[in-house]
């Protein structure tokens, strides 16, 4: 299902309003804060993510999620809980079944979880559609795909 929001499912709503690095971030991002409280793309693939924190459309500019937000401007960040559900990018190449756990992709996206060793938050979410990015981003609504935090 095509979503026009990235925020699903929330159970809260804790939302933050930072200023992003020197790059252009896009709505359903995986986030992380960097020295300065800036924001950036989460950048360790399979690495920690503590907390979850993804980019949101910016609705208070009539903007929708598939606008991106300029580098070195305000973003609005959203840190969903556990059991909420966000409209994420997932990493172009991945191919993922509903109920597959999910990793960082290293460039704000998630990928399929495949590790062996688990770091303790390494797994962000799991998979709640099938998605398959392999051949084409075409096959999907934009490489997007409806996660739920755990």
């Amino acid at each position: 299902m095509v979503y026009h929001t990235i925020k699903i499912k929330k159970y809260s709503d804790v939302i933050e309003e930072l200023t992003s690095t020197a790059e252009a971030l896009t709505p359903g991002m995986l986030l992380k804060v960097i020295a300065g409280g800036y924001v950036q793309k989460h950048a360790a693939s399979g690495g920690n993510v503590t907390p979850p924190m993804f980019a949101l459309e910016d609705e208070l500019q009539g903007r929708g999620i598939d606008d991106d937000y300029a580098a070195s401007s305000k973003i609005q960040v959203w840190i969903p809980g556990r059991g909420d559900r966000v409209y994420a990018l997932l990493q172009n190449g991945a191919s993922v079944v509903a109920g597959d756990k999910l990793a960082s992709g290293g460039d704000g996206t998630l990928i399929k979880y495949a590790g062996v060793s688990v770091k303790p938050n390494q797994i962000v979410a799991i998979a709640m559609e099938a998605v398959d990015m392999s051949g084409s981003a075409g096959v999907d609504p934009g490489g997007r795909i409806d996660v739920m935090i755990i």
